[in-house]
């Protein structure tokens, strides 16, 4: 994916302004970035209980404005500060975000509704792929846009079947709507490993001959990537917790072992790339298995500061990417390149949001209901009002969007036709046009139809917890009563088999049972870090061993 030459020397790649890269353009650039940044956490702070904005629309409009003060100062020449190609996005920007996704992921609400997030994350995801790709096929054939082919189809779909999980949840509240909010991030953070994966899968077809044999090839790159992709990510993971808990490094030094963690998740993901897998994908399960066992070998101080260290990072990468999208959106260079009226903006940006809000909803409803008549139990259906929001919600577009375009229609941060730069300015438009109006409708639209007393159960907002919450998933002794007893399930047979009612051949009972039995005894984890003088892990105290045995 990314040529050795280019990444080399990665300032001179990025900040391509002159040829030296400490010259003072590259320091006024760099300077008035860094006072955006700061403009945006400042008037985020200021509008957090204001019910129509975010810090993502907040730094889409500061990055429009700056764009457009640049645009005047240069009389029209350019509205660039910063040059840099989308190998910034891969390199330096997702992985933090999607690494932070796996290793922050409420995991007591994510596994509780695992099978409806997995439907919507994967299923729904190559469904939306699916008929985004025709339609963009279909309209561009309408219109008499020939000049892109099948794979650029393809490569669209993903494109735009990549929803945006991090503005999504600030309009969201994990306390008034926990089922919403797990539902929503769950699958935000699928989806996107999932349109990766898709959008590689599409990069390595052979579309010289086509025919029925390529939807199988497609589908099998896809699995192929996944599942890899996925077994580099935990392996790298557990081979961090069994160093650190094997080696105690924060007995001499909590530094260490702090950037143990850091590098060791980043180095996933460039292992990934290297190997041409999903680097994305593998970062995500590095972080959901160093959350489990890593985060619990080391010290108490080392895990406040990973939790919030990762939780920074992410968030200034993710303000950096809007900051820019919409500094890049008043880019005149790319507006001339595509050499297209206003109309041909207008006809192919509302195609595209056509197709965004038709895809979505091809399988929101259906698996929604499909869901809804295989669970029993009530807090765990979708009514339609929960069904419009995730609907809704899903609607917004932002930095996976953004990245997975400049890669498929740029070369060194250069377009080669105008239909390529006609493709990322309409991609812009989407992008701009689904954050600004679905992002500041959402919260609103939540209290209109579930109302501010909206909550549906106890969300611990602290809570990290581990794999041991796939008990609300896979439940092993049915269900408490109102009077604290306990309601004995239906047996069940098939599929609710699988999916979890039987209360002692559960998924969860095999797995709990695994785990204890051979994974936390060799790369630990809470609970199962035996006590050695100066062990980070605290273990010694009885009154925590005691909380911790009450939690599981």
């Amino acid at each position: 994916m990314f040529d050795i030459h280019e990444i080399q020397d990665p300032a001179a790649s990025i900040w391509v302004r002159s040829s030296s890269q400490f010259d003072t353009s590259t320091v006024i650039a760099i300077t008035v970035f860094m006072f955006l940044l700061c403009a945006c956490i400042v008037v985020g702070h200021l509008l957090e209980e204001n019910r129509w904005a975010n810090e993502s629309i907040t730094a889409l409009l500061l990055g429009l404005a700056s764009g457009g003060i640049v645009l005047l100062v240069s009389k029209g020449n350019s509205s660039k500060i910063l040059v840099f190609n989308e190998e910034l996005f891969f390199i330096y920007l997702l992985p933090p975000i999607i690494f932070n996704a796996g290793f922050q992921v409420k995991k007591k609400q994510f596994f509780k509704n695992f099978s409806t997030i997995l439907l919507f994350g994967v299923l729904g995801t190559v469904i939306s792929f699916c008929l985004i790709s025709a339609g963009v096929f279909l309209v561009f054939k309408k219109i008499g846009l020939t000049s892109l082919g099948v794979q650029d189809y393809l490569a669209i779909g993903a494109i735009l079947s990549a929803t945006d999980s991090v503005c999504t949840l600030q309009v969201l509240n994990q306390d008034e709507t926990p089922f919403l909010y797990s539902i929503v991030f769950g699958e935000g953070v699928v989806n996107d490993a999932t349109s990766i994966v898709l959008f590689n899968a599409v990069q390595k077809l052979d579309l010289s001959d086509v025919s029925a044999m390529t939807f199988l090839s497609l589908l099998g790159t896809f699995l192929y990537l996944f599942f890899t992709s996925t077994i580099l990510g935990v392996a790298v993971g557990l081979l961090s917790a069994y160093v650190i808990k094997t080696l105690y490094i924060g007995r001499h030094s909590t530094d260490r072992e702090i950037a143990l963690m850091m590098l060791m998740a980043y180095m996933s993901y460039l292992i990934a790339e290297l190997i041409s897998l999903s680097g994305i994908l593998t970062v995500f399960f590095c972080g959901v298995v160093m959350s489990h066992y890593t985060w619990h070998n080391i010290s108490e101080s080392s895990r406040i500061t990973t939790k919030h260290a990762f939780a920074t990072m992410s968030f200034i990468a993710e303000t950096f990417i809007f900051l820019y999208v919409g500094m890049d959106a008043l880019d005149i260079d790319k507006w001339r390149d595509s050499e297209a009226s206003a109309g041909t903006f207008l006809a192919i940006s509302s195609a595209f949001l056509a197709l965004v809000l038709i895809g979505r909803a091809a399988f929101v409803f259906p698996i929604a209901n499909i869901s809804n008549a295989i669970m029993k139990k009530e807090p765990k259906k979708m009514d339609w009002r929960r069904q419009f929001i995730s609907w809704w919600a899903g609607l917004m577009r932002g930095a996976v969007t953004v990245a997975l375009s400049y890669n498929e229609f740029t070369d060194s941060g250069e377009t080669s036709s105008s239909d390529r730069s006609l493709m990322i300015t309409c991609t812009i438009i989407v992008v701009l046009f689904s954050t600004m109006v679905f992002g500041s409708v959402t919260k609103p639209l939540v209290e209109k139809l579930l109302g501010r007393d909206a909550r549906q159960g106890a969300s611990d907002v602290t809570d990290i917890a581990s794999f041991e919450d796939l008990r609300l998933l896979f439940l092993e002794t049915g269900e408490e009563g109102e009077n604290g007893g306990s309601q004995q399930q239906p047996k069940a047979r098939g599929f609710r088999l699988l999916m979890g009612w039987h209360p002692t051949l559960s998924a969860h009972h095999i797995w709990r049972k695994f785990d204890n039995k051979f994974m936390r005894p060799v790369f630990g984890g809470r609970g199962f870090v035996p006590y050695e003088p100066a062990s980070p892990t605290g273990a010694a105290d009885p009154s925590r061993e005691h909380y911790e045995d009450d939690e599981q």
